[in-house]
């Protein structure tokens, strides 16, 4: 049996007012090089249809996507909040508390991490260009591929990140798609990477199995860095053993 991997959903306007709720294609392929059945989460579902699809997984990857709320860590919104999406924060929310209760592996990618120290308790940067001096540009730029190189991460010795990616001296080329970050840590969890420039590009809780967060997008850059394909494998090798 494959582990089944459930991958939280965007929602996407179409034109003429409708929905769609959908993901990029790059995590479901990460997903399945790495062993792995995956498994979108729909949205604006009961709590109980959702306990019931929850039921089945055997892991949970927590995606990219709009920006958390900040009512939802105490804050107001800033002048450079971006788009939020409530109902998303309240699916992901609630399956990432039962995630991380149960020892369920989850692996959480860019907007993913910044939820995943929500859910536990942290606070976000709702813009870092705003809000932290002398940052570099982490946002996408025009013209450049998702799988380019932006800037470097230190990755902490020692940690789950490190024995994964297990970076060439400490340090690990990453792309960048983002305009927050996190600010202060979930209690439990532990900083496993920073930019140059301070901001936390990793995160885990190390009383868990698998609970591993990372700023950037490895699934964007799988199919031509290998040193990103650790990552999944071994997040889909801990949902083996649910």
């Amino acid at each position: 049996m494959l582990p089944v991997i459930g991958i939280t959903c965007s929602r996407i306007s179409l034109p003429g007012g409708g929905e769609r709720f959908g993901q990029n294609a790059a995590y479901v392929r990460a997903v399945v090089d790495a062993g792995g059945a995956p498994v979108l989460l729909a949205l604006d579902i009961s709590e109980k249809a959702l306990r019931a699809i929850y039921d089945t997984l055997d892991g949970l990857l927590l995606s990219g996507g709009v920006d958390v709320a900040p009512h939802r860590y105490g804050e107001m919104p800033h002048p450079r909040l971006g788009d939020v999406d409530a109902g998303r924060d309240e699916v992901e929310l609630t399956v990432t508390h039962w995630a991380v209760a149960d020892d369920l592996p989850v692996l959480a990618i860019c907007r993913g991490i910044q939820l995943l120290n929500v859910a536990l308790g942290g606070t976000l940067y709702q813009d870092i260009a705003s809000q932290v001096p002398g940052a570099l540009a982490h946002p996408y730029q025009e013209g450049n591929s998702r799988g380019h190189i932006a800037h470097t991460v230190d990755v902490v010795p020692g940690s789950h990140l490190y024995r994964i990616l297990q970076p060439e001296n400490g340090v690990l080329p990453v792309n960048s798609m983002h305009h927050q970050a996190v600010k202060d840590v979930a209690p439990g969890c532990v900083i496993t990477a920073r930019a140059p420039d301070g901001i936390i590009e990793g995160l885990e809780e190390p009383t868990r199995r698998f609970v591993v967060g990372v700023q950037w997008h490895p699934e964007e850059m799988v199919a031509n860095d290998a040193r990103m394909r650790p990552l999944f494998a071994h997040f889909v090798a801990a949902a083996r053993w649910k």
